[in-house]
This record gives structure tokens, C-alpha cells and sequence, in this order.
């Protein structure tokens, strides 16, 4: 199992709309969640920054993102969540969250 973290910011006048969609996410978007091997994906607000944690329990990460980046429902919400985010400028090229490095964890 390998965790991550992620950050990025939501536009001000976007915060009430991404939280009514996330209230009630698509199930088909839950659901290529779960078939790409992602399990605990949690996001949190803090004003206007988003912090995202999730944990993946797959054998191929590329090949299982790649498979939720061509799933059409997913593509939809994605375009629906992207017009409310603003992007960190430094995340890695051709990513849309800037994921962090892990310092610590204890069970």
C-alpha cells in the first residue's frame, strides 16, 4: 500500500459548489475509485486550500490512473471539479494536484 497526499486551492467563489457536488459524488465516479485501486481518499478544506489523502493498494499505479483518466463519467466530473480549482503553479509537469512527500506515519 503506498499513501499520498496532494494539494491544490479552490477558487473562492467555487467552494460552495465543490462541496455540494462532493456531498454527493457521482457513483460512477466512486466507483472507478475503488476499481482503480484507491481506498481512504479523503479531501480536506482549509479556505481555500484543498488537501487530499487517499491510499492505493494496486500493483501498477501508472496503468490504474491511466484507467481512471479515460473512464467518460470520471472525465466529466474531472472537467466539472478542474474549473473550480486553481493549480499549484510548482506541482509536476503534467499533473493537475501537486502530490507531497511523506515525512512520517504511525498505525
Amino acid at each position: 500500500m503506498r499513501r499520498f497526499g496532494q494539494l491544490i486551492n479552490v477558487r473562492p467563489d467555487s467552494i460552495a459548489e465543490y462541496e455540494r457536488m462532493h456531498a454527493a459524488p457521482w457513483p460512477g465516479v466512486i466507483a472507478q475509485i475503488r476499481r482503480s485501486n484507491i481506498r481512504n481518499y479523503t479531501i480536506f478544506r482549509e479556505g481555500t486550500h484543498l488537501f487530499a489523502y487517499f491510499e492505493y493498494f494496486g500493483d501498477d499505479f501508472e496503468a490504474d490512473m491511466a484507467a481512471m483518466a479515460a473512464d467518460p463519467e470520471t472525465r466529466r466530473w474531472w472537467s466539472l471539479m478542474d474549473a473550480m480549482q486553481d493549480p499549484l503553479p510548482d506541482r509536476e509537469p503534467g499533473t493537475w494536484w501537486k502530490t507531497i512527500r511523506e515525512v512520517f506515519h504511525t498505525d
